[in-house]
This record gives structure tokens, sequence and C-alpha cells, in this order.
């Protein structure tokens, strides 16, 4: 049984990632909020990433960061401290989370680490400039530290498209934004929370043992296809 830390797993993606690890796994979550769920191998601490010390943990043999952000505004209206906020949230963060348990992850078992992009750091969308530049950030850090970290540990993200979230949530309020997302898609759906997770286990697993530094798109063929 590995040690997997999850820092945003109360809801979303995060909750799903927990869910489907939990099987096998003992996890760890860090989140402002606790899950709705409390299996014998979950521990939890109430935790704010950007502004509290994060948990002294003892071991672990992988680490999640699913905080991220969905703010969409035409230049014209992107504050300087909205692209601070968005980097904050999405970049730091995860810097932040990797510098404290590096030294566990180190002797950990084959560790890995997962971070999180988003398509629009490869498709140019109208209103993304603030969480594309942040998720792009995302994206060479993974690059980076999967040099640095080589052999030690593993490091990718997944770059999902819009999923059905809590956090996209005003993106799919009604079924007409629901149906022109969908059919915007080459594969005609958007992802479910439960799909990203399955990615996101298969990553940290041994399975995945040859790949670091990758950004694994989950697009619906909205960046891979042009139809």
């Amino acid at each position: 049984m590995k040690t997997y830390i999850v820092i945003g797993g109360s809801k979303g993606i995060g909750k799903a990632i927990i869910e489907t690890l939990i099987v096998d796994n003992k996890i760890i979550n860090i989140s402002r909020t606790a899950p709705r769920f409390n299996p014998d191998n979950l521990t939890h601490y109430g935790c704010d990433v950007l502004v509290d010390d994060l948990p002294e943990i003892e071991n672990a043999d992988g680490l999640v960061y699913c905080p991220g952000s969905i703010n969409l505004k035409p230049i014209s209206r992107l504050s300087i401290d909205d692209f601070k906020e968005d980097f904050e949230i999405n970049v730091l963060g995860a810097v932040k989370a990797i510098q404290k348990y590096l030294p566990i992850l180190k002797n950990g078992k084959q560790s890995a680490i997962l971070l999180f992009s988003t398509v629009a750091a490869k498709l140019g969308m109208p209103y993304h400039a603030s969480i594309a530049t942040a998720k792009s950030g995302v994206e060479g850090l993974v690059k980076s530290l999967g040099a640095e970290l080589a052999p030690t540990i593993r490091i990718n993200a997944i770059a999902p498209t819009v999923t059905d979230t809590e956090l996209a949530s005003k993106l799919l309020r009604n079924d007409k934004m629901a149906e022109n997302i969908t059919e915007r898609h080459p594969l005609k759906k958007y992802l479910k929370p439960n799909e990203v997770a399955e990615m996101a286990s298969f990553l940290l697993s041994e399975k995945a043992a040859s790949m670091s530094g990758q950004i694994f798109e989950m697009d619906c063929g909205i960046v891979s296809f042009k139809i």
C-alpha cells in the first residue's frame, strides 16, 4: 500500500482522484474543507496551501496538486492582481508543496508528482490570458523538474479540457451552454472527473514508470484535431 498526498482533494477532480486511489492506498488530503467521506485509510488536514504552513508528514510515495482557477475575462478587464492570483494558485502553491515534501518523496518507493495544466496553454482561446499564462508556468515547471529529479522522482501533468466540476459550473450552467461545449469538441463530449482520476492513477502508478516531464492532454480532440 502506497501513501499519496493529495492537495485539494475535497471536491472536483481532486475528490475523484482520492476516490480512485483510496481503494488500494493510504491518502493524506490537504485542503480547506474535508472530503464528505472518511474511510480508515484517509487522513485530512485542514489547510489553505497559499496561506498556512503545510503539515509535517513522515512518508509519501506521491504528491498530487489539484488547486486551480478559471478566471475568464478580456485582457482589458484583467488586473495585474488577477494574473498574480492565478499564478499563485496554480504555480507557486505547487512549488510550495513540492519543496515541502521533496525530502520524503525522495525516500518513497518510485515516487511521482502530478500537476494540472489546461488545454488553453496550447490552444489560443479568448479570455484565457491569465489562466493560460499560469498553466504555461506549470508546464515549464514539469519539464524542468522532470530533468532535475530524474531518476529518483517522476513528474507529469494532465491538461484537461472542460470538466464537469464545480469550478467549471459557470461554463456548463445550462443545457444550451453544455450542448455548445459538447459540439466544439471533435469527440462530442467533455470530461467527467472520474476520467481524469483514472489518468491520474495511471500516471502515479508503476505502469507509467517510463514517463516523466510530460504533459498529457485530455482534450476530447479539441487541441489534437481540426475537423
